[in-house]
């Protein structure tokens, strides 16, 4: 593996003692079940702290201590400061009930096109219907006004942010070449990490691997150059994803798998979080509380006509807070308390 190191990368040493301050962890990717994207998550007219309370009540009965959370730079363009403002009251939720987040700048998966302002509705039984691309991709064919946008939004929100002990880390990347953007990605990636180490954060910066062919190694030989904790996507049964683990473990730094657990695929709970944490890697599963995201059905697998899949893809608990299946429910709190 060769790939450009960013300067202010942290040291093996460093990261692992960062690590070691805390217990195994485990978590999940959140967005409110009444939320069908990152915009209408952050945008002042449709963020809801009622909700987000009740359902990070719910996630701290579990033991979850983390979440891996995108944010918008179209909200914050709009809204800078009542982005920052709601990132800060989202922050003082999660503390109350003992969770530490990782936040999400920028993504490349599903729809490529995304507006300011009210939400198309989601399209009744098709997964993440309406989660946008970050940025837009109509944004991305002028870089020249694109980037200083970009890099004014990561620096306000790590000079905002990056020595609040309430975060855990930095995820600057999520899925980057998904899409069809292949390598032309690693320009937007490769400046992410520039913009964010110039601000010295206090928390680790990682963007997590998820696809392991040729056509991706440039994007996968400068993430693991340069995240000081190494994150991953694994959505394999628990062979194929210890395989996955022993591979990254021996670069030495702390694993983060912040996204596992499609049922339909054989990633199961009882299965791959063991795994996570016999071997220590910070578990972050897809989901929580099923709502307009529609994770509960497969990537793959529309449901037009909305009846409930045989099978939940993601998710563990009904909008009511009860739980999918409550065996199941019952055999995570057993790992995390």
């Amino acid at each position: 593996m060769y790939a450009e190191t960013i300067a202010g990368r942290w040291s093996i040493e460093k990261a692992n003692k960062w690590y070691a301050q805390y217990p195994w962890m485990a978590g999940c990717d959140y967005i409110p079940a009444n939320a069908d994207n990152q915009i209408e998550m952050w945008s002042k007219a449709t963020y809801d702290h009622a909700t987000i309370d009740k359902e990070l009540g719910w996630a701290e009965q579990l033991g979850f201590k983390t979440l891996r959370v995108f944010l918008s730079s179209l909200v914050y363009a709009h809204d800078t400061n009542g982005l920052k403002t709601r990132m800060d009251d989202f922050l003082s939720i999660c503390a109350s009930h003992d969770i530490k987040p990782m936040f999400v700048f920028f993504d490349d998966c599903w729809n490529a096109i995304s507006a300011y302002g009210p939400q198309p509705q989601p399209l009744t039984g098709v997964h993440n219907s309406q989660w946008v691309q970050d940025p837009s991709c109509d944004l991305r064919l002028d870089t020249a006004i694109l980037y200083p946008q970009l890099k004014r939004y990561v620096q306000d929100i790590l000079t905002t942010f990056g020595k609040d002990r309430r975060i855990l880390m930095w995820d600057l990347y999520n899925e980057p070449g998904n899409s069809s953007h292949g390598t032309t990605s690693l320009p937007l990636l490769r400046n992410v990490f520039i913009w964010a180490r110039h601000c010295h954060p206090q928390q680790p910066l990682t963007a997590g691997i998820w696809r392991d062919t040729n056509d991706f190694k440039p994007l996968n030989d400068f993430q693991l150059s340069n995240s000081d904790i190494i994150s991953y996507h694994d959505y394999h049964d628990s062979i194929r994803h210890e395989q996955e683990i022993k591979k990254l473990q021996a670069l030495g730094r702390p694993l983060a798998c912040t996204e596992y657990m499609a049922r339909t695929r054989g990633s199961f709970f009882r299965t791959i979080m063991p795994l996570l944490k016999r071997h220590r890697v910070i578990a972050i599963n897809w989901g929580l509380v099923t709502g307009k995201t529609n994770t509960r059905y497969a990537w793959d697998d529309p449901h037009p006509d909305g009846s409930e899949p045989n099978v939940w893809f993601h998710d563990i608990l009904r909008p009511d807070g009860s739980p999918y299946i409550p065996q199941e429910v019952e055999f995570i709190k057993k790992l995390t308390h």
